[in-house]
């Protein structure tokens, strides 16, 4: 792993893809001409690829009835490109000695200082027939550093992707590179074959390839193939210097496999490293490495395991049964420690009680989680809540706090209050839950909540008391809204995961809701030729979510989830119950909701939003589908951006959306614009549903009703994101365009809206 290390941190580009002198060589009577000028079909590595291709491996553990083996893996993180200038700040009084730990990089006396290290050693089972099952058992895990807590090790998890080098499409940060094994590969890079190597005791082809175009995504390496058959036995990956992934500067992945025979490929050996800086892409810049290596050992296969062999138990990296003792670490370690690694568990040793050191561990915590811990019982926040404004509310200040004794707590109280300085009216909520049984996840939980809400800003609703939407107190708007709602609701709540990554719910909820601006806003409606203000709603919600392929970490009450293409489906079925606790309605209605990010090959990522409902009864205005508009200026998902509040209204619905993230793929053709490093986006969106005359005629209030009925309603756009500075390009600004329904009142032909991404 050292070699990696220097040879990623030391050596140039130029140096580790430097071109061989021309020469000649006979392999398989195929005349080889380094030359980077080579017709596609006079390239003797095509013709070496497309026998890789004809042969293409699969996983070969899919081809054994069942197998296990272990799997060791570090993770480093580094801080480098540290001067003298740095180590001698003020920050650092009192805690200089940590710098002793440090690694001088080059000679230039820039110093890369290790801050965390974590190892894990998993237990993996699986089994193909007579039907598929998968186990990861965490055997021991050990960590040290600026924190030692699932957080840091979930962040550091969260930067790698599970890759197939014989995929088309490679996912690096979901932004899809072409495979340099692609059968598309010739599209996006030169190859060059160069002098055969013998890689553990393999004789193998050694391939060379480099991008086309610099500035898209893609990558130089080197594969090295295996003469006999074909298969791939070690594969160097290294991104462009013109990456252009935030907060990326560059990434190195090297792969090497087993072929045990000519169908099947094992994976032996990878090694991952990421930089990554805020200040910017040069070299120098100061960044923060992320290392991570795993090794695969001791497979077993085809030992007929049970069922009982596969049953889940759901643990955590901070359980204290995998905490194991530096005796048991050297004898199961897969490879010694490097001087770098062993020293942070040294250096973390010097470092935990110093109180400098725990005011910069404190103000992290509050800033990536918006909540500041007192007594380590007892979460202040969310911070980034504490300002809002509306037309009823004027400037609102919210304050709350919530229980948090560790990221795994079993169960969870939270409570916030609000004050409106424009109605004088005080808010509240609360909500406490309780998880009994970390495996399925069953959890109970009740709640309730006073407040102002803009109801119909989503289809399909989060039944979360503590949830709040954008629109009720977002600061910038188009034009007044005048459509809040004061809402008074008691909730309870039971969930259970049946399977992995499927959740059955329940909700029970008594709502009453009446207009909160009724001289503007009416919510009034009729019942038995009666004019009522106030609706009361008692319903049960069963909902039915199912994510398949998330990853979760934190098994707590709350958890984790990592970025990952994991599809939402969800079927939400929602019952009232006429006079229940003096309910008003008796009515049923179901609810469908799908989302998908697709990585398009090199073409970039889209994203698909479908939802769809119906009401099988008549309803008020208040109990109604919304088609959710957006009048403030940020980007909100799943809305419609020209849409009003309460514009479009239907008892039955269906919405399409879509949404194309380029990454730069048009933009990089443009000579100036490409240096920018600005990645263009397109999106479509349309609505269409139908809304009963005799849900029309309940309605007592002054504003017309109506669906997109006739034809769908639509609106398009494009944006450019990935606007800012260095690797900090977080701004987003889209042109938004309505399509049709331009008669309805005070409709929006055009609009700009604008928000923060915060990802790569």
């Amino acid at each position: 792993m050292s070699f990696f290390r220097i040879a990623f941190l030391s050596l140039s580009l130029c140096s580790i893809f430097s071109f061989s002198q021309t020469r000649e060589t006979a392999i398989d009577e195929v005349q080889i001409k380094i030359s980077k000028n080579l017709k596609k079909k006079d390239n003797p590595a095509y013709k070496i690829l497309q026998e890789v291709w004809k042969r293409k491996k699969s996983n070969g553990l899919s081809h054994f009835k069942d197998y296990q083996y272990e799997e060791y893996e570090k993770i480093e993180l580094d801080l480098t490109n540290l001067d003298s200038a740095f180590t001698h700040k003020k920050i650092f009084n009192k805690v200089d000695f940590i710098f002793k730990y440090a690694d001088t990089l080059d000679q230039t006396n820039q110093l890369s200082l290790p801050v965390y290290f974590n190892e894990t050693l998993y237990k993996n089972y699986g089994r193909t027939d007579p039907s598929k099952k998968e186990k990861r058992e965490i055997l021991a895990n050990k960590s040290s550093g600026l924190t030692s807590s699932d957080a840091m090790a979930n962040t550091a998890k969260n930067l790698y992707k599970e890759i197939d080098i014989y995929d088309n499409v490679l996912n690096f940060f979901n932004i899809g590179f072409t495979s340099p094994i692609a059968t598309d590969g010739f599209s996006a890079y030169d190859y060059q074959l160069l002098e055969d190597e013998f890689i553990y005791d393999t004789d193998c082809y050694r391939i060379r390839y480099s991008p086309k175009r610099k500035d898209v995504l893609s990558m130089y390496g080197v594969l090295y193939i295996a003469k006999d058959n074909y298969a791939v036995v070690r594969a160097t990956l290294k991104s462009s210097k013109q990456i252009n992934v935030n907060f990326v500067n560059s990434f190195y992945y090297e792969l090497e496999f087993d072929n045990p025979n000519d169908s099947i490929f094992l994976p032996k050996k990878n090694y991952q490293e990421i930089q990554m800086s805020v200040f910017g892409k040069k070299e120098k810049s100061k960044s923060v490495i992320a290392k991570k290596t795993v090794i695969f050992s001791d497979y077993v296969f085809n030992q007929n395991l049970s069922d009982a062999v596969f049953d889940q138990k759901v643990t955590s990296l901070t359980d204290e049964e995998f905490i194991k003792d530096d005796e048991y670490w050297q004898k199961n370690r897969k490879e010694e420690l490097s001087k770098s690694e062993a020293n942070v568990y040294n250096m973390m040793d010097e470092l935990k009680d110093a109180p400098q050191f725990k005011k910069a561990v404190k103000i992290y915590e509050v800033v990536s989680s918006g909540y500041y811990n007192a007594f380590n019982a007892i979460d202040f926040g969310d911070i980034y809540s504490v300002i809002g404004f509306n037309e009823v509310e004027g400037f609102r200040l919210r304050v709350g706090a919530r229980t948090y004794f560790s990221a795994n707590d079993s169960w969870r109280a939270a409570f916030y209050t609000a004050y409106g300085f424009k109605d004088d009216q005080i808010k509240y909520g609360f909500e406490f839950r309780k998880m009994f049984n970390r495996d399925n996840r069953f959890t109970l939980g009740v709640g309730t909540r006073r407040d102002i809400l803009q109801l119909g800003s989503q289809l399909t609703a989060d039944e979360g008391i503590m949830t709040r939407s954008f629109a009720s107190s977002g600061v910038l708007n188009s034009g007044d809204n005048f459509y809040l709602s004061s809402v008074n609701q008691t909730s309870a709540f039971a969930a259970i995961d049946p399977f992995k990554n499927f959740t059955v719910r329940l909700d029970a909820t008594n709502q009453t809701t009446k207009s909160a601006l009724p001289e503007k806003f009416s919510l009034d409606f009729y019942k038995n030729n009666v004019r009522y203000s106030e609706l009361n709603d008692s319903k049960l919600v069963l909902s039915l979510t199912a994510r398949p392929g998330a990853i979760f970490s934190q098994y707590g009450v709350d958890r984790y989830e990592h970025s990952t293409l994991a599809p939402t489906i969800m079927l939400k079925y929602t019952q009232g119950l006429n006079g229940v606790l003096g309910s008003d309605f008796n009515y049923s209605k179901l609810q469908m909701y799908y989302f998908q990010p697709i990585l398009l090959k090199s073409f970039g990522r889209l994203l698909l939003n479908v939802e769809a409902g119906k009401n099988f009864n008549k309803l008020p205005l208040a109990l109604q589908n919304i088609i959710p508009g957006n009048q403030s200026y940020n980007l909100m998902p799943n809305t419609f951006a020209l849409l009003n509040y309460y514009e479009f209204v239907a008892d039955q619905y269906v919405t399409f959306q879509a949404e194309h993230h380029f990454n730069g793929k048009i933009l990089s053709y443009i000579p100036l614009v490409k240096k920018l490093k600005l990645r263009e986006v397109a999106f479509y969106r349309t609505a269409l549903g139908s809304l009963m005359e005799r849900s029309i005629l309940m309605n007592a209030g002054n504003q017309k009703l109506m669906a997109p009925e006739k034809k769908p309603y639509y609106e398009y756009g494009f944006g450019i994101e990935n606007i800012g500075f260095g690797n900090v390009r977080i701004l987003r600004v889209d042109f938004n365009w309505r399509g049709n329904y331009l008669e309805n009142p005070e409709a929006r032909k055009f609009g700009i809206k604008f928000g923060f991404q915060y990802y790569f």
